[in-house]
């Protein structure tokens, strides 16, 4: 008869038996040694065929444990690539959304190599703040050099009349200013990487939990 459960508690068995069956078999033994003219083994001490009793059923409890761990591990699998799971960006199996959560979180095979959200965020962000302070640098040198321009046009004397002169100072700071190339809008851009970003990993948490507690299994 099979026996039918919730995918948390499915869940919570299976973390429990993993401790388990390593426990047992850290504990079993299924080897000892004896003397040919005495009855018990030297490490248990107790005679062979409680010894060996003993080890079979040992061996058997834990191949019991593995059997039920891999059919609740299973039956795990199977509910997740076939339950769905709603969010704001679309909808996903629990499966894919937990494949999703992990790489996004680089706890996947490629560690934080597929998070690819985050690399273009940290790029993004680092190379803009890069040209603000590279494009801040060279018009507080341009602005410099202007204003050695304009001393050199009118002398100390600022309060000259003729403003003609400093023209040329004011096209030359016109034409020298540096200034972003922003095509894409990256300011904009990295703050909806991170605003998505949050917002997925929220729901998908949400998500995964409200059918792990809502989706039945059967082993």
């Amino acid at each position: 008869m099979a026996e039918k459960m919730l995918v948390t508690q499915a869940l919570d068995e299976r973390d429990l038996l993993v401790k388990k069956i390593q426990d047992k078999i850290v504990k079993a033994s299924f080897t000892d040694v004896k003397k040919h003219n005495e009855k018990k083994v030297i490490d248990r001490r107790v005679d062979e065929e409680t010894f060996r009793q003993e080890a079979e059923s040992a061996y058997q409890q834990i191949m019991d444990l593995i059997d039920r761990f891999q059919k609740i591990d299973a039956a795990i699998v199977a509910s997740n690539a076939a339950s769905m799971i709603h969010t704001s960006f679309g909808d996903y199996t629990v499966a894919g959304a937990l494949s999703l959560r992990s790489r996004m979180r680089g706890n996947g095979n490629y560690d934080d190599e597929a998070d690819f959200e985050q690399s273009l965020y940290r790029k993004m962000k680092v190379e803009l703040d890069k040209r603000l302070i590279s494009i801040e640098g060279k018009n507080k040198q341009l602005e410099s050099t202007a204003e050695n321009m304009r001393l050199s046009i009118l002398g100390k004397d600022t309060k000259a009349k003729d403003d003609k002169p400093l023209e040329v100072v004011t096209i030359y700071v016109q034409e020298n200013t540096a200034e972003l190339v922003d095509p894409i809008d990256v300011q904009r851009k990295v703050e909806e990487i991170q605003e998505k970003r949050a917002k997925l990993l929220s729901e998908l948490d949400t998500q995964i939990k409200v059918s792990n507690a809502t989706t039945f299994i059967e082993i």
